[in-house]
């Protein structure tokens, strides 16, 4: 039987994971809002697998831990670790389409060949300025004071666009002392202030009315479906906890509008 059971409100209990200072810099940013835990099926909450091969495997550990309050529909944090196979967060905070608000979005990504990095305030509605412009005047600037200490990520698909805000931080690092001093002294503060203007907006978020809550709800459910279609993160998750586990993970908890 397929149980829910209430995500636990503690960090994640990975010790060796790279991205768990992040991750709990989030709880307790959090905390302010008061939030309950999200119901997860207990098959998510945690997975283990492996990695590598027969003779050399790698324990992969996949934890969910998620949150939501009166104006967050849902925050949620996927976490993998899988040695030097990879280290990922991918944190998302859903708004409550009741309240004007984008998306938080943070993929931080340690693969061999380098980290791959990712912060965004992402619009739920692309052509609207009701929706954008009080979000971008004041993020802006944000993007603008980290992004000169950041090498660019490369294109992005012409398809994605729509669903990235003009103060999209992408980026990738190298391994090693060099990508490791780029974490500490431009990615951890830009996620700091990214998501700090995230939670002011939140605060500040007053209830529209019941025919923009419905606009918006439509362009939360066309991203949520863009995201679970292409998520980059299916190959990796398939070949460490099997397809089948993987796509029911992507659109049953990640992306479940």
């Amino acid at each position: 039987m397929n149980l829910l059971r209430l995500s636990s409100l503690d960090p994640v209990n990975m010790p060796q994971w790279r991205w768990a200072p992040f991750l709990n810099h989030a709880i307790n940013c959090l905390a302010s809002l008061n939030p309950e835990p999200y119901p997860i099926a207990e098959e998510f909450l945690r997975q283990e697998g492996s990695a590598g091969s027969k003779s050399q495997p790698v324990k992969v550990t996949t934890c969910t831990w998620a949150c939501r309050t009166n104006k967050l529909r849902q925050a949620r944090a996927a976490c993998v670790e899988a040695g030097s196979s990879a280290s990922v967060l991918n944190f998302v905070i859903n708004p409550h389409c009741s309240y004007d608000l984008p998306f938080f979005g943070a993929d931080l990504v340690t693969l061999p060949s380098g980290h791959l990095l990712a912060l965004d305030l992402q619009p739920a509605i692309t052509s609207d300025e009701c929706h954008t412009k009080q979000v971008w005047e004041r993020l802006m600037p944000i993007f603008e004071h980290w992004r000169v200490r950041l090498p660019e990520g490369g294109p992005i698909p012409e398809e994605a666009k729509p669903y990235f805000s003009p103060g999209f931080i992408w980026t990738r690092l190298p391994l090693g002392s060099e990508g490791n001093k780029l974490i500490d002294e431009v990615i951890t503060p830009a996620f700091s202030d990214y998501l700090s203007l995230y939670l002011d907006l939140v605060k500040a978020a007053a209830q529209v009315s019941p025919e923009r809550a419905a606009m918006l709800l439509e362009g939360q459910k066309r991203y949520m479906s863009y995201r679970a279609q292409k998520d980059p993160a299916r190959a990796m998750l398939s070949r460490f906890h099997g397809s089948e586990w993987t796509e029911s993970y992507i659109h049953n908890v990640l992306f479940d509008l």
